[in-house]
Order: C-alpha cells, then sequence, then structure tokens
C-alpha cells in the first residue's frame, strides 16, 4: 500500500488514493464542492485540504459538522494524521458545541489551530463578536447540502466571504439532492465556483468500491392491520368529502400527498383571512387529516403496537376538555370507536417485521460475529421497542437518537450519542438501532450490514443510510416493504430520485459556473427597497445601536439582520424578554403561531407581564401573518388577550411580516431611544402594585442597567432600600451579579443633587 508524504501528515498514516489527491489539490484553486458517494473518504479530501492550506498560507482552519458525534469523530481522526507546523501564534485542537463553555471559547479560539465546531456555536460567537473569521485560510462545510434557508451554514459562509484575509471553502457530501433549484442554492449560499465530483464507475474510483448488495424483502399486511387501514382511509375520505362539499378542491384518499394538503390548508387561509364563516371548520377538518394520514402511514409501515399507541393518545385527546376540536369529533367518529375498540384486541405486535429484522440481524451474527449492524428506523417509539425486541432475544442492541425528550421518550445527550458510537465501534454491542440521527457521517469500519425498517422516499436520506455500509468492506442493505401500502411507492420514488441525482450531479460543474456569474453580478448590489412607507435598517450608514439579545433568540433571522446591519449586538441570557434595547426597553417577541400556542398552553400574560413589570417601556413584537388561523381559537379571545396586554399592561404591540422586518423595528426603535437619551420624560410608567414589595422591586429595578433581577438580589442582601442607598460601592460591588459599573450607577444617582 501507498501512503501520502505530505510535511504535515504523520508518515504512513493516510492511504495514497489519486482521485482524493486531485481534489484537495482542485479545492485550492477556488470555492469548491466535492460530491463523493459516502465512504470514500471526504474526511481524508478535508485532511489533505487542510494541510495544504497551512503550509501555504498558515492561518486557522475551521470544520463544520451538523453534530457533535460528527464533530468529535472529525477531531479524532484530525488529531491521529495531522503534524502541526512550528513558529506561529497558535496551535493545538479545540473542539466547539453547545456544552463548551461561553466563557472559554474566545480564549481557545485564540489560542487554537484547528477548530472543530458545530456550526449554531460558530455563529453565536460571531454575532456576539468573540471573534472573527478573518485568519480562517480554510472553511471546511461538511454535509454541506444542508446550506439552506436559515441553517446556521448560510450565515457563517457569507460572514467568512465577507470579513477573511485569504477564504477558501471547500463544502463536502455525498448527496447534494435531485433538484437543480436546490443545488443551486447550496452553491450561491456557499459562494462555490468548482464542483468536483466522482462516481462509482470513475476509472480513479473503482478500485476502492466495495461490493454492496441491496435486498428488498416484502412484508404481508395482517388482516388485523388490513382492516385499520381501511378504516383509516374511509375516514379519511369522509373528511375529504366535507371539505369537498364546502367548495375545496380536494384529491381522492389515494392521491392525498403532502404537497396536496399543504395545497388545501393555503386555501384555507385564505378563506380565513376573507372571514369565511366556515374556514375555521376547515382548519379543523385539515387538522383531521394530518392525524389520520399519520396514522395510515403507521399501520402500513411500523405495525401495530405503535399505531395502537397512536390512536390511544388521540383518544385520550379527543376526550380531556383541553383537547381540540378535531380530535374530540374524530373520537366522536363510529369508525373511529370500532377502530379503537379492535386495537384493544392486540396484544403483541402483529406486522411481521419485528420478526423478520430478528432473523436477518441474528443470521449475520451467526455467520460473521464480528460483524456490525445498523437498523434504521423512522420512528423513535419504533426505535425503542425494536431495541427491547433484540434484547429480549440475547442480540444485544443499543438506540441511537437525538437529544430531545419527546412524549415519554429520553432523549441522548451529546455526550452519551459519543459514547455510543465508541462502544458500537469497539465491538461492546453489535447491533445500532438508530432514527434519522444516525443518518450522516457514522464511520463504523466493519458496519456488515445495514436494515431500513421502512423505505424513506429522500434520495439523500436513502443514500446516507446505504453509505453506513461498504465503507471498508464488502456489505449488505436490506429494506423492509409492506406490500401495497407506502412503503412500496417510497421505494421507487426514492430510486428514481437517486437515479436523477446521480444523472444530475454530471451537471453540477455548469450550475458552479452559473453560480459563479450570479455571485459576481450580485456584488455590490443594493438591497430591494422595502415596502412603502417602511424604513430598512438597510438605509442606514451611520454604526447602529446597542441591543442585547437573549442567547436563546440566536438562532433566529432576526439575530442575522441586525448583525448585518452594524448593530452593536450582545448576546446573553435575558430573564425577561428577548431584546433589551438601554435601560428602559424590553421588546418580546413572538411569532403568530408562538403567541397562539403560548395564550393555549402556557401563562402568555404572565410572561408578557414580568416583562412589563421589569421595565419602563415594555414592548411586544407579533411576527407574521394569520394571527387569527393560527388555532382553533375564538378570535374575541385573542382580541381580549390582546386588549389586556396593550392597555392593562400598558405594553406597545407592533407588527411585522417576518424577521427581516421584526430587526428594521427594532433597529429604529433603539435608534429613536438613542437621540431621546437626557430629554425629558415620565421617569416612570403609571402601574399599581398589589403590595409594597413589588414597589420596592420596582423603584430598585429602575436603576440604569439594574433591571428586576439585580434589584431583588440587593433588596435580598440589605433588606431595605435605605440600607442600599447607604450602602458604599465596595459593599455593592460585593453582592454577587452587581459589578464595578451598575454599583457606580448607584451610589453616584442615590447622592447626586437634583438640578
Amino acid at each position: 500500500m501507498k501512503y501520502i508524504t505530505h510535511p504535515l501528515i504523520k508518515p504512513e498514516s493516510l492511504e495514497e488514493r489519486q482521485y482524493q489527491l486531485s481534489i484537495a489539490v482542485r479545492a485550492m484553486d477556488g470555492n469548491t464542492m466535492v460530491v463523493l458517494p459516502t465512504g470514500l473518504g471526504k474526511t481524508a479530501v478535508a485532511l489533505l485540504s487542510a494541510a495544504m492550506r497551512i503550509k501555504s498560507k498558515g492561518g486557522r482552519v475551521l470544520m463544520m459538522a451538523p453534530t457533535k458525534p460528527l464533530v468529535d469523530q472529525h477531531l479524532k481522526m484530525f488529531q491521529d494524521l495531522l503534524i502541526e507546523p512550528e513558529g506561529d501564534n497558535f496551535s493545538g485542537f479545540a473542539m466547539f458545541t453547545g456544552n463548551t463553555k461561553t466563557s472559554d471559547r474566545k480564549k481557545m479560539w485564540e489560542e487554537s489551530r484547528m477548530i472543530f465546531a458545530t456550526p449554531q456555536v460558530i455563529k453565536n460567537d460571531i454575532i456576539a463578536g468573540r471573534y472573527s473569521l478573518a485568519d480562517v485560510s480554510l472553511l471546511i462545510v461538511d454535509e454541506c447540502h444542508r446550506a439552506v434557508g436559515n441553517y446556521a451554514y448560510v450565515f457563517i459562509a457569507q460572514e467568512y466571504m465577507k470579513t477573511a484575509n485569504s477564504p477558501i471553502i471547500l463544502a463536502m457530501t455525498a448527496s447534494p439532492g435531485s433538484k437543480d433549484e436546490k443545488v443551486m442554492e447550496v452553491c450561491q449560499n456557499l459562494s462555490i465556483e468548482i464542483v468536483e465530483t466522482r462516481n462509482e464507475e470513475d476509472d480513479d474510483v473503482r478500485p476502492y468500491i466495495h461490493e454492496r448488495e441491496v435486498h428488498y424483502v416484502e412484508v404481508d399486511l395482517p388482516p388485523e392491520l388490513e382492516f385499520a387501514d381501511l378504516t383509516l382511509k374511509k375516514i379519511l375520505q369522509s373528511r375529504l368529502d366535507m371539505l369537498s362539499d364546502m367548495g375545496y378542491i380536494v384529491p381522492k384518499e389515494n392521491k392525498l400527498t403532502m404537497k396536496a394538503l399543504n395545497g388545501i390548508n393555503a386555501h384555507i387561509q385564505r378563506n380565513i383571512q376573507a372571514r369565511n364563516s366556515d374556514a375555521y371548520l376547515a382548519a379543523s377538518i385539515h387538522a383531521e387529516l394530518m392525524k389520520i394520514r399519520h396514522a395510515i402511514s403507521l399501520a402500513e409501515s411500523q405495525g401495530s403496537l405503535i399505531l395502537k399507541g397512536y390512536l390511544n393518545k388521540l383518544a385520550a385527546e379527543g376526550m380531556s376538555p383541553s383537547g381540540t376540536k378535531a380530535s374530540q369529533r374524530l373520537c366522536r367518529d363510529p369508525l373511529f370507536v370500532t377502530l379503537i375498540e379492535e386495537s384493544d384486541k392486540w396484544e403483541s405486535e402483529l406486522l411481521p417485521k419485528f420478526q423478520l429484522t430478528y432473523e436477518i440481524v441474528n443470521k449475520q451474527l451467526m455467520e460473521f460475529p464480528d460483524s456490525r449492524v445498523i437498523i434504521f428506523a423512522n420512528f423513535r417509539d419504533t426505535v425503542g421497542l425494536l431495541t427491547d425486541y433484540l434484547n429480549d432475544r440475547g442480540i444485544e442492541s443499543q438506540r441511537f437518537i437525538g437529544q430531545a425528550s419527546k412524549d415519554s421518550s429520553k432523549g441522548l445527550s451529546q455526550k452519551k450519542q459519543i459514547e455510543t458510537l465508541c462502544q458500537f465501534r469497539e465491538g461492546e454491542f453489535r447491533v445500532l438501532v438508530a432514527t434519522s440521527v444516525g443518518e450522516e457521517g457514522l464511520d463504523v469500519p466493519s458496519t456488515d450490514l445495514v436494515l431500513f425498517y421502512e423505505s424513506v422516499p429522500s434520495e439523500i436520506r436513502s443514500i446516507q443510510r446505504k453509505g453506513r455500509t461498504g465503507r471498508h468492506g464488502s456489505g449488505s442493505i436490506v429494506v423492509l416493504v409492506t406490500k401495497g401500502t407506502s412503503d412500496e411507492t417510497f421505494r421507487y420514488v426514492s430510486r428514481n430520485r437517486e437515479k436523477s441525482m446521480k444523472k444530475g450531479i454530471g451537471h453540477l460543474a455548469n450550475i458552479a459556473r452559473i453560480n459563479s456569474k450570479t455571485n459576481e453580478t450580485l456584488t455590490g448590489t443594493i438591497a430591494a427597497p422595502t415596502k412603502t412607507g417602511q424604513i430598512s435598517i438597510d438605509s442606514f450608514v451611520s454604526s447602529g445601536p446597542a441591543i442585547i439579545a437573549d442567547d436563546r433568540e440566536a438562532s433566529s433571522g432576526v439575530v442575522e439582520h441586525l448583525h448585518r446591519a452594524g448593530v452593536d449586538l450582545t448576546l446573553e441570557r435575558l430573564p425577561f424578554g428577548d431584546y433589551a434595547i438601554g435601560d428602559r426597553i424590553l421588546v418580546e417577541r413572538k411569532t403568530t403561531r408562538d403567541f397562539m400556542d403560548t395564550l393555549v398552553e402556557r401563562d402568555l400574560l404572565g410572561q408578557i407581564k414580568n416583562m412589563a413589570d421589569a421595565v419602563l417601556k415594555p414592548v411586544l413584537i407579533i411576527e407574521g401573518t394569520d394571527l387569527y388561523s393560527q388555532r382553533n381559537i375564538n378570535p374575541n379571545a385573542v382580541k381580549g388577550a390582546l386588549s389586556a396586554i396593550a392597555i392593562g399592561m400598558g405594553v406597545s404591540i407592533f407588527y411585522t411580516e417576518n424577521a427581516k422586518e421584526t430587526a428594521d423595528m427594532l433597529f429604529v426603535i433603539a435608534k429613536r431611544e438613542d437621540s431621546e437619551r437626557g430629554t425629558a420624560g415620565k421617569p416612570h410608567f403609571h402601574k399599581s402594585y398589589k403590595s409594597k414589595k413589588e414597589s420596592q422591586e420596582y423603584i430598585m429595578s429602575s436603576f440604569p442597567g439594574l433591571g428586576l433581577k439585580n434589584a431583588r438580589i440587593l433588596l435580598t442582601n440589605f433588606g431595605t432600600l435605605k440600607n442600599i442607598m447607604n450602602a458604599d460601592e465596595d459593599e455593592l460591588k460585593a453582592v454577587l451579579g452587581i459589578g464595578e459599573k451598575t454599583a457606580s450607577a448607584i451610589y453616584e444617582i442615590s447622592r447626586k443633587i437634583y438640578e
């Protein structure tokens, strides 16, 4: 075997593959997208590119991946293979994820040569001004097909191209997508100029391709699930008929796609806007369609136990006083009642997929005891039940799911995900049962078998899953398909899209050339004006005002727009509100959906009252359209809540359509606040308080920069307002959370003669 020879790569550590080397060399000429089938060493291309770039340009290398396990995997490979040059001011490797302390990241950045990170952390740090991308000589974007919409990759790439001294982007994916417009969007968002592709038929790739056999195993739908499927489809058709009678254009139940459902919903929303009296009922029926369609999917692909659990959940919602009208109406449907009664008789799994999975996996492990097997399933409940099923039959298995906890399913922390993968690689258990979180980038050298519990319609997900095997040796792929159901449909859809994508990859070079010309055309273009009568932050030339954003807002488009406008932006955790402007204004931002959800499910009025009590000028921004159509709530109830907020609490309410308009509004409010500082104004907004304690808190919180939280801390420590006013600066500073600036302000204001 021949090895790569390079001054910054450890001797005899990286196999020499000509296609990897030629791609890395080409990537030094400009921003490059690399499309390589999974298992052909995209990370090796990244390593070679990093070594070349550091050797020629110095600087830092930033490599991003969407998940912590993938970031950790990249870090370990670079640590094992890369030799650091001497003579620079920085060296070493660092990993930035959501678990890395904010206070540590700035120092780690300044000291490190190679930074491996999840993109949201980098985006937050750039917005907060913790460091700059100026001396990053290579930005590596793994799984770059995600660089669409509001994903953090898009923001970071644009900032990098704008601020770096000598920028080059290396973007990598195995599956860019089957639609040219999406690939074009990725190329534009990452400023791609060059596309390097290889497929399994290329001469320089063929020697490294390992055989991967794909087997489709057909499964019969048992009579009980056939009955459930037929019953649910009858309910579905009856709801479609209701909508048809109300004047909506609907397909037959067997033609009801998500695209069709979205089209119906768009029609309903237009009618709600036009105050059509039947539109709210139509919206409720549409909600039923979504629930029933999901139940049909479970019946056809997941099995009786998963379906039974979902039906019982719907029944519980329908019988609850707080349940939606859609759930309540569904539970009164005689067909649904009959189905619930029948499902109560199902005591074990009826769909033979569980048994087939066990037989296939057991055969693999009996023939090849050192094998690793990955099973993919779409739903967490299936992952949990399947893991238990295999463990009960002597096949040691572990689940691999995302971090978020949903219903009764507790998520896996990033630390636990990494630990689970390490144990899997080292052979502590042989079978990993995963949701989609395991699709991207997992490198387990001896994964010999990948099993799809169901077909998936996405060509990207299908390719990612298949790529988990055949990476370092031959492998098998087994797909379980329930006959005569959506499983079969998805099988053909996915296969056709994969073919289309492979065909389209050949056109990527042309797309990159078009994109390169588009980028040149767009350079220096002035942003389009906003609607008549609206002020845009793009029109302000001077430096922006100071705004503090709650760090939980960092993923919103609002923060991105404020950053691009040059706002002096700080990210920190705010006790109340989402944005703080000066010491008098707090702004709570709610999307229309969030506003309605919080009104129904949480204490919206209490949340806004806490913010209103903390500052002189509380503001609520409601972002989006169709406020009254978000939930099936009487419009008068919503108007009552808005009246209570505006009149009862003295909160100013503004409406915006999108994140850009919200940013414009915040910018204008902040500019106006800047211009009004020092002018005469009411020292207190009139409020009535229930207790003397609230009055004490309010008086103390009115000191500049203090706020309600620190006011309470001071009152707890000193006992009375008098004691606080009599304290010297050192005594004030000694209180945890009170800084020198705040202590000085309290001391000086409480002693200054009023003029």
